[in-house]
């Protein structure tokens, strides 16, 4: 990453921290809520986004969830439990092979074919917060979102699967904006250092699906959205032309994924356009 970059992308973590420990306290209390369920993969997003909860809320308000499939990384799992072990949090372990095998084995029963590795890849993301979501009815809990602006960007994450929450504090902050933090907030060396992975299929990493490192896609990325440069100003300071069109593509087509589902307004009051105000609430 070109030096200047680097330096514009740097944050203050001390600034950053405080104000995403507020943003998470005072989302979940005006929501009428005092807790928060998450899920914790070992990954760097969920740990930091942890890490934070603790600090706006406590320890006994954040439930942490794990949820292996059979093939999930052992390491993953361990590197999860020591987040758990360092913060002191109550956690649970829900294993989620069993519901999505039933699935795609009864789908090649009616159908004659089983689910690729996107597709089930897919169906894990979304049964691992279809299982948050109905414990955070349980514990009468908010669930907190751990996904990354670069992510975000790039459509990187499942609809409905990890790209859902009730409330995000590390969505504007990009990949490498994250290590920042978590080196800040002291998040364990193993999971800082190791290749980011959705786990969702043996050997898979975040960088080789997508054929660029994070550090490549958050130089051309807030250049082109927070800078405002074009992607021909891009390629002409030495950008890769190949990672730019891809990049562009990529935040183009999954545009759709960053916004809630489009109502055909054919009201005056329609919700999500004209009724999203705090006067629409009765307050």
């Amino acid at each position: 990453m070109k030096p200047e970059i680097a330096h514009q992308l740097a944050i203050n973590v001390e600034l950053t921290a405080a104000v995403l420990t507020s943003f998470i306290r005072e989302e979940t209390e005006k929501s009428g809520f005092q807790r928060v369920v998450m899920g914790l993969s070992g990954g760097i997003d969920s740990a930091v986004a942890a890490y934070l909860a603790v600090a706006a809320l406590g320890a006994d308000n954040v439930r942490a969830v794990m949820m292996p499939y059979q093939t999930s990384s052992v390491q993953s799992l361990q590197d999860a439990q020591a987040v758990v072990a360092d913060l002191g949090l109550a956690a649970l372990v829900v294993d989620i092979s069993a519901p999505v095998d039933a699935y795609f084995g009864h789908l090649e029963v009616l159908l004659g074919r089983s689910g690729d590795n996107l597709r089930r890849g897919n169906r894990m993301a979304r049964e691992r917060m279809a299982t948050l979501f109905d414990l955070s009815a349980y514990w009468h809990a908010l669930v907190l979102g751990t996904s990354n602006k670069t992510e975000l960007l790039l459509g990187y994450g499942t609809q409905f699967g990890d790209l859902a929450s009730a409330v995000n504090p590390i969505g504007d902050l990009y990949k490498t904006q994250l290590r920042q933090l978590a080196e800040y907030l002291r998040v364990p060396m193993s999971i800082r250092e190791k290749p980011p992975s959705a786990d969702l299929w043996a050997n898979q990493t975040d960088e080789m699906e997508l054929g660029f490192t994070y550090e490549e896609a958050d130089e051309i990325l807030f250049q082109w959205v927070d800078l405002r440069q074009s992607p021909a100003e891009l390629v002409a300071a030495g950008a890769r032309e190949a990672v730019v069109r891809e990049i562009v593509r990529r935040v183009a087509q999954n545009q759709y994924k960053r916004q809630p589902p489009v109502i055909a307004k054919v009201s005056t009051r329609t919700v999500g356009i004209d009724f999203r105000y705090l006067r629409d609430w009765g307050r």
